[in-house]
């Protein structure tokens, strides 16, 4: 069936713009050829989904001058230069997909529940277990109070006890919550809990609620089964929440796929591309009032959403929770507390202005390195082993454990950061979106970075459900933009000392060496699609990823910035003399050429 595809069009309906692609099969290959983008249309006065697509539609129609619509109907399959053979859509719009998970131990069954929701796209509002420490009127009224779109609610391990997860039931029934969408429908509540305690769920809830019911998300300590709840998450996605949403049961009757949430189908193109490369993946998106963070490790994929942290209308948020002093130490100048106060009040009541100085770039510059750290350290506390399990361990191994966190991101064995969102996917030089991307994940060893070029992932990811080739040579050939390798420390050292030797083989034969010391970033120039060959000597006491001294020998691909060999040290530190930090990162903005002189 799939091959039957060659002309294929994709929306995303995000909550201000509705972004339209078309994919067409160019010989053997697929490849992105047009993109159109028109307001989204789902609030008053137009109260209808579809008057933004078909505004979307009629964009890529004038640009590729192919005849898609006939009136307001599309025309399939295709034939010359008329029609498209299907449609595909992903929606965040009318705020996306909100939920509330209940769990019956805050750290295991209701952490499980918070990844399936997450993976399967939702914004986890709120999550309520048993051992929370809110009195049972506190939980019962912050049901009523959110009105989420679904609730998941899952506890104990097959054939274990029951009473936690009927006591949360009962919350549930007793909060009697209205769902955000369409008054006239019940609340849809899904259980993934002990199987023991369907019937007693069953007496609880059915009446009350749309309950669905699915396999149990810990069905024994050791084992999470989360994809059966997240299916169902996304079936009712669409049944409830997209079918009272204004105008989506007409664009439901369009698309040839089911509609899917859109960090859903960010997380599926994530795990296409990490299973098919076999490697560890970091991606994030970073946009008006969230950013989404997802990783694949191992095969074990995690996202998380920070609901508060992005670059528009949450950028008040940012500043507060960093700390106005986080902000101004990563800028190249002196600057007053309360005119950085004014700019950020100034873009959160403006949303959609960009920076008009060079100035102003660089303090947003700022304020996104702190939003992307501080999500990135919410996911790694939330990308974590299973708790609860017993492990075989003796004493010391025990003390290691405590000593470092048991988040599932290993950056020694990261292999490829993604960055999305207008400040990484616009910024208006390559490599200053390199730079934030490095200061904020800090990748230790060998890590190839890049960026998604106009924020196509959602709809590769809904692709990849129908057709997986199509959707992963797009995203290699069109979607990602490899702005090059980063070799780096894994640990710190004394400032000036020397770090390393390298060599480097380029393409052409010709060699270059030379030697660095520890704070020094070095950029050298290897193109798009070429490959050098590099050989580093760390002296006794730096690690470049395999051990203290030890040298690495490996192939290392370029990109549109180039390889940057990075002895700042991890984690990164600055200066704490404000003069001396400010010559500190100049230089490094020099080394990245990274702003006009």
């Amino acid at each position: 069936m799939p091959d039957d595809f060659n002309v294929i069009i994709a929306t995303d309906c995000g909550s201000t713009t509705t972004k339209a692609i078309l994919i067409e099969k160019k010989g053997s290959e697929y490849r992105q050829t047009f993109r159109g983008e028109a307001p989204t249309t789902v609030e008053a006065p137009f109260e209808d989904v579809t008057r933004g697509v078909l505004n979307s539609f009629a964009e890529l129609e004038e640009l590729s001058g192919r005849k898609i619509l006939d009136g307001e109907a599309l025309i399939t399959p295709a034939k010359d230069n008329v029609g498209v053979d299907i449609y595909i859509s992903t929606s965040s719009a009318g705020g996306g997909l909100q939920m509330m998970v209940a769990g019956a131990v805050k750290t295991m069954t209701a952490q499980s529940a918070q990844k399936a929701a997450l993976g399967a796209g939702a914004i986890v509002m709120d999550v309520i277990a048993s051992n929370d420490r809110r009195l049972p009127h506190e939980k019962i009224e912050r049901i009523r109070q959110l009105r989420p779109d679904m609730i998941l609610l899952s506890g104990g391990t097959d054939g274990g006890t029951v009473t936690h997860v009927v006591e949360l039931a009962e919350y549930i029934a007793a909060a009697n919550p209205r769902p955000r969408l369409g008054t006239t429908f019940q609340l849809p509540v899904i259980y993934a809990g002990n199987k023991e305690a369907r019937d007693k769920i069953k007496d609880t809830l059915e009446k009350k609620t749309a309950l669905r019911i699915t396999e149990n998300l810990r069905p024994v300590l050791e084992r999470e089964n989360l994809n059966p709840a997240r299916q169902e998450i996304q079936t009712l996605f669409l049944e409830h929440v997209m079918a009272h949403a204004p105008g989506y049961k007409k664009l439901m009757s369009w698309t040839g796929a089911p509609i899917m949430p859109t960090p859903g189908a960010v997380g599926v193109i994530m795990q296409a591309i990490a299973k098919k490369e076999n490697i560890n993946v970091v991606g994030v998106d970073i946009g008006g009032a969230t950013t989404d963070v997802f990783s694949v490790f191992d095969g074990i994929f995690n996202r998380t959403v920070s609901a508060n942290y992005g670059m528009s209308y949450s950028i008040s948020n940012v500043v507060a929770e960093t700390g106005i002093e986080n902000i101004m130490k990563w800028l190249p100048f002196d600057i007053d507390e309360a005119d950085i106060r004014n700019r950020v009040k100034n873009k959160m009541i403006r949303p959609t202005t960009i920076p008009q100085l060079l100035e102003d770039l660089k303090v947003e510059h700022a304020i996104a390195r702190e939003a992307l750290r501080l999500s990135f350290e919410q996911h790694k506390s939330l990308a974590v082993g299973l708790k609860g399990v017993q492990k075989e361990s003796d004493i010391s191994e025990t003390f290691e454990q405590i000593a470092k966190e048991e988040t599932l991101i290993d950056m020694n064995r990261l292999n490829l950061v993604v960055g999305s969102g207008g400040v990484l996917s616009h910024a208006p030089r390559r490599s200053q979106a390199m730079m934030m991307m490095l200061d904020t994940f800090q990748p230790q060893g060998i890590t190839m970075i890049a960026v998604d070029s106009i924020f196509m992932m959602p709809h590769l990811g809904v692709l990849s459900t129908i057709n997986e080739q199509a959707a992963t040579e797009v995203f290699e050939k069109d979607c990602l933009i490899n702005l090059g390798t980063c070799v780096s420390l894994a640990n710190t050292g004394k400032p000036g000392s020397k770090c390393l030797d390298y060599k480097i083989t380029l393409p052409d034969g010709q060699e270059k060496s030379d030697s660095l010391l520890y704070g020094e970033l070095k950029l050298i120039d290897l193109k798009e699609g070429e490959t050098a060959e590099i050989e580093i000597t760390p002296t006794r006491q730096f690690d470049v990823g395999r051990g203290k001294g030890q040298k690495m020998e490996e192939k290392v691909r370029g990109g549109v910035v180039g390889l940057v060999i990075d002895v700042r040290g991890r984690p990164l530190s600055l200066h704490k003399d404000k003069v001396r930090r400010i010559e500190q990162i100049t230089k490094w903005n020099k080394a990245f050429r990274a702003y006009p002189d």
